[in-house]
Parts: structure tokens; C-alpha cells; sequence
């Protein structure tokens, strides 16, 4: 009875008969892979920024002008390169040579048709800004009439869907029939140039204000100028920026072919009377002149459509 394991003696200690757990195992795990690993490699532009952030402030200026200048030196190159290929086309040196004494004096007047470049220029920006300006004053709350009542909507859009693929050039008989005058007619022509732009954009941006906000203006039994002033016209605001950022910009564009056939003081007609006396040199740098003042514009409007974009 003595190794039974229920007949030992009283005084023999319990915890000698539990069975004994083996001593632990020490597992050794393994070492953790280190978080680079699996991180994502940054993307290519945000290594870009990071590489010009690092760069000193010399080096940083000449990465970011480099590639406008040299494809600025290509085009020069590629000038050059026809022009000693042709006859009347002139070449850098001396379209340079010419715009050097041409624009030393801009304001000159020697008649009625044979002014300076700065008075040509001036001429066409103030037709330029004439029919823009009642072009916005007709157009915007045009847009906004057509954005904001359906049945005003369905009238106007068979006849905006006629007429806004027109060339805006041949409104000009109309203008030359009507006004029986050069200036009204070339500025006739700049406002059908930038009447559509704002009449859609206008529309397309009162159609776009949430039905919820003219629901609860409703129960609000706000009057409509207060819906106007107070939801959409805050709303819209953008999109009108946008239409007369793209009016002013083809308006620019029609101005010179304009006065091309009307003739007078401005910059298309100087173009003309140029090509007359085969002065290549002040065409082209006409040309110049005209794209130059063509980006102030687009510029001056941009600042002003970021102003106004409230998603920036």
C-alpha cells in the first residue's frame, strides 16, 4: 500500500503529488521587419518638390526657368532658320532692330491715319472693353433668367442654339447695315463675340445651385431679390468669372479681323495698312504685340476667377 498514491502518510506534503509542469520554453521571435519596409515609396512629384525645396535659391530659379527659356531659344532658332530660307519674311536681328525704333516712339501723330502703335492699341482695347462691357450687361442677367425659369429656358434655346455657332465676322454687314458707321460695327462684332460665353456659363451656373437651398429660401419665403443677392449669385459667381474669361479672350481675337475690314485707328487695321506698304517687320511685331497684351488679359482674368473660386 505504501506506493499507491492514496495511502501515503498524513504528514507528506500535497504539492509533491501534483505533477510538476515542465519549465517553460523561452521561443525566441523573430525580429520585426522594420516599417520602411512597408511603407510606400513616395510619388514621383512629391520627390520632385522635395528636390527643389532642397536646392539653394540660385539653383532653384534656374530649374524652373530653364524650360521656358529654352523653348523660347527654339522657337528663335526655327525663326531664324525659315527666314533665311525666304524672301520677305524677316528674321530675329531684324524684326528686333525694327521694334527698337518703332516703339521708341508710340504716341506719335502724323494724320488721322498715321499714329503710333500706342494709339492703335488703345483703340482696339477701348472697343474691346465698349462691346465687352454690354455684352456683360446684357448677357448676365440674361443668364441668370435663363437658369432660373424653366419656361424662359425652353423659349430662349432654339434661338441661342441658332445663332451662337455664327462667326461672329459675318455680323459685321449686319453691324455696317445698321449703324452705317466703322467703330459701332467692329464693336457690334465684340459683343456678339462675348455674349454667349456669359449667357451659358451664367445659366449653367444658376442651374447648378442645389435644389435643397432654394427649398429651405422657399419655406424662408424669401422675396426673389433676396434669393438673388443672398444664394445665387454667390453661387454662380465662378461660373459668370469663367464666361467673361473666355469672352474677353475670343474677343481679342476677333478685334484684329475686325478692324482688318472696317479699317480706322487700331491695331487689325495696322496690321492691314502694313501688309500694304509690305513692311513684314511691324507685322510681326504686331503679332507679338498682340499676344502679349492677349496674356495680360487672360492673366488679369485668371486673378480674378481665383479670387472668386470658393473650392480653392
Amino acid at each position: 500500500m505504501a506506493g499507491h498514491p492514496r495511502s501515503h502518510k498524513k504528514g507528506a506534503s500535497v504539492i509533491s503529488l501534483k505533477p510538476v509542469a515542465p519549465p517553460p520554453v523561452l521561443i525566441e521571435e523573430p525580429p520585426a521587419k522594420p516599417v520602411v519596409e512597408h511603407a510606400q515609396a513616395p510619388s514621383s512629384p512629391g520627390i520632385a518638390r522635395r528636390m527643389l525645396a532642397k536646392l539653394p535659391p540660385a539653383q532653384d530659379s534656374i530649374a524652373r526657368l530653364a524650360p521656358p527659356l529654352l523653348g523660347l531659344a527654339g522657337f528663335i532658332l526655327i525663326w531664324g532658320l525659315i527666314a533665311q530660307h525666304t524672301t520677305y519674311l524677316p528674321g530675329p536681328a531684324k524684326t528686333w532692330t525694327s521694334a527698337v525704333e518703332l516703339l521708341a516712339h508710340p504716341f506719335y501723330i502724323k494724320n488721322t491715319n498715321d499714329v503710333g502703335i500706342g494709339w492703335n492699341l488703345l483703340n482696339s482695347l477701348q472697343r474691346v472693353a465698349l462691346g465687352f462691357g454690354m455684352a456683360a450687361m446684357v448677357g448676365i442677367p440674361l443668364g441668370f433668367m435663363i437658369g432660373r425659369f424653366a419656361f424662359f429656358n425652353r423659349a430662349m434655346a432654339p434661338i441661342i442654339s441658332l445663332l451662337r455657332p455664327v462667326s461672329p465676322l459675318a455680323w459685321l454687314p449686319i453691324g455696317l447695315a445698321v449703324f452705317e458707321a466703322a467703330d459701332p460695327s467692329a464693336i457690334f462684332v465684340i459683343f456678339i463675340t462675348c455674349i454667349w460665353p456669359m449667357i451659358i456659363n451664367t445659366a449653367l451656373g444658376v442651374a447648378s445651385v442645389p435644389q435643397d437651398y432654394l427649398n429651405v429660401a422657399r419655406v424662408l419665403r424669401l422675396s426673389e431679390w433676396k434669393v438673388f443677392t443672398k444664394i445665387l449669385l454667390p453661387a454662380c459667381l465662378p461660373f459668370m468669372i469663367s464666361g467673361m474669361k473666355l469672352a474677353l479672350g475670343t474677343a481679342w481675337l476677333v478685334i484684329v479681323a475686325a478692324e482688318m475690314l472696317t479699317g480706322g485707328v487700331g491695331i487689325g487695321f495696322w496690321v492691314w495698312d502694313e501688309w500694304n506698304n509690305l513692311n513684314m517687320e511691324h507685322i510681326v511685331i504686331a503679332i507679338f504685340i498682340v499676344g502679349i497684351v492677349g496674356l495680360l488679359l487672360e492673366l488679369g482674368m485668371t486673378l480674378i476667377a481665383n479670387r472668386f473660386d470658393y473650392k480653392r
